[in-house]
């Protein structure tokens, strides 16, 4: 057996060059848009709280960014809490919650398919987070269109 002779990584060491940047830091032109949509549950996965952090990211960069939730994305709006709404019930648990919230604070807009929200997932628009825009069924194809009309920048969040 060969042996290790170098000492064990310890606290505080880098195991990457985190502060090379390989490309410019782009920014939005005016004008410019962005969309991110969900289809995607909340907690089934990171990817539903990793494209939050994107779409805040997109704003921050100036752009016009929006959100859509549709189908099992409209999870990822719903108020949640234990034992009350808002109580974070372990570590974590309220991330995506507190991430719309901070997105919305910041200028961003949060919209979520109704017809998702009542027909497969039995909630109202009492059930989601301050803020969020509850829109038709029709609307979802719709906002897509204008977003890709306005030649914006649209990120898909699924999965399946």
């Amino acid at each position: 057996m060969p042996a290790i002779d170098h000492k064990p990584h310890a606290k505080g060491d880098y195991f990457v060059d985190y502060e090379e940047k390989v490309f410019e830091d782009v920014k939005a032109l005016p004008g410019e848009k962005a969309l991110v949509t969900f289809h995607t549950v909340a907690f089934e996965g990171s990817i539903g709280f990793v494209n939050l952090l994107q779409a805040t990211r997109l704003l921050r960069k100036g752009y016009e960014t929006s959100v859509l939730l549709y189908g099992p994305g409209v999870t990822l709006g719903l108020q949640r809490g234990f034992p009350t709404l808002g109580d974070e019930a372990f570590p974590g648990h309220m991330n995506q919650n507190n991430q719309l919230v901070k997105f919305m604070a910041e200028g961003g807009k949060v919209y979520a398919c109704r017809f998702a929200l009542q027909a497969l997932y039995g909630h109202g628009e009492p059930s989601l987070i301050e803020g969020i825009r509850a829109i038709a069924p029709q609307d979802v194809l719709d906002l897509k269109l204008l977003h890709l009309r306005a030649n914006a920048v649209i990120i898909d969040t699924w999965t399946l």
